[in-house]
């Protein structure tokens, strides 16, 4: 299979090949942030170390941000910003190595530790998207599994996983407040401790023509919540009110966004995101989106506690690794993988 980057860097490319055109419909252009209702943007610091009186007002803007958004900007979040330039870096030198040494990280099940590739699924897409991958998960209790190129790629990446767990911990810590639940509720519920951590490095490589293409189509995360960083290229957009936002990324912030498991465990309180990833013609875009989640063999269902009369469970209960397979094993299609476990009564 050949990669979007060995694609774009043919000599005198002008076009995409057919196999690369997604068909948009005119109605679902992207439109630019309305300043009216701009994107939330939480300060973790406030959550963590903040007086009373503002870590209470914090998580009260942190629940309204999954409520309305399920999408939110995080600054202060204590990361290092030359640990998070040194990760891109990493991911830069990996996409940069020949296709010979990244076919030996390609992996074939949705299970396997390593997995490299293009588009998101080559045996089930039926348009392929510019998108080039590499997909690691990550289980505190075995062995840290990661690329050995380039040289030091395997060593930050740890440490920084190991930050991005923390980070993830407190929101959620701080999102079960917001849900009126206690505070460690969301982490023992789905065994965080134990949980699995998805690390998807993407390249987008510049497009002759990125009006007929797509990085990646409409779509939710399958985890609890999603903490994303770009290389200063943008090209994310987020569904709003029927409307697609571009965002634009507060330099050294987090974009984060509320995955399936969450909107079932808040029975829909607080909605899984659908986002997208569009392409240009001009520069390389390089993000890193790591994917926080339950351990594997825990069933998530709805918190009793969130359950009542007028709102019985929503959702059936699933272990989260047959709903990675579920959505690991279809094409990507907004939240259709969510709608096979809604309860219909």
């Amino acid at each position: 299979m050949t990669t979007c980057k060995k694609l774009a860097e043919s000599p005198g490319l002008t076009s995409i090949p057919s196999l690369y055109t997604y068909n948009t419909n005119p109605k679902d252009e992207a439109i630019s942030e309305d300043p009216e209702d701009p994107i939330p943007v939480i300060d973790l610091s406030l959550l963590t170390s903040g007086t009373p009186h503002q870590q209470s007002q914090a998580i009260q803007e942190l629940g309204k941000a999954c409520k309305d958004w399920g999408f939110f900007l995080l600054i202060n979040h204590g990361v290092p910003e030359r640990q998070m330039e040194a990760v891109i870096e990493g991911i830069r030198g990996f996409f940069d190595l020949t296709e010979e040494e990244k076919r030996e990280f390609e992996g074939k099940n949705f299970l396997d530790p390593i997995r490299c590739g293009t588009s998101f699924n080559t045996s089930l897409d039926n348009v392929f998207f510019w998108r080039d991958v590499l997909k690691i998960l990550l289980n505190p209790d075995h062995e840290f599994q990661f690329p050995y190129k380039p040289a030091g790629f395997r060593e930050v990446s740890m440490d920084y996983c190991k930050r991005i767990r923390e980070v993830a911990r407190e929101l959620l810590k701080a999102i079960s407040m917001s849900l009126g639940l206690e505070p460690c509720y969301i982490e023992k519920a789905t065994n965080l401790e134990s949980g699995l951590q998805l690390f998807v490095a993407n390249l987008y490589p510049p497009c002759p023509q990125p009006e007929l293409a797509m990085g990646l189509p409409p779509h939710s995360d399958h985890g609890l919540l999603t903490l994303l960083m770009e290389n200063g290229i943008g090209g994310l957009q987020t569904q709003h009110n029927g409307n697609w936002v571009n965002v634009n990324a507060i330099p050294n912030s987090f974009l984060v966004n509320i995955a399936d498991q969450l909107e079932i465990l808040s029975n829909g309180k607080y909605k899984s995101n659908v986002h997208r990833a569009v392409v240009n013609s001009k520069a390389t875009r390089i993000s890193l989106g790591i994917g926080n989640g339950p351990s594997l063999e825990t069933m998530i269902r709805p918190a009793p506690e969130l359950e009542s009369k007028e709102q019985a469970a929503a959702y059936i209960g699933m272990k989260y690794k047959d709903y990675m397979e579920l959505q690991q094993s279809n094409q990507l299609d907004g939240k259709s993988c969510l709608d096979r476990v809604r309860a219909f009564n």
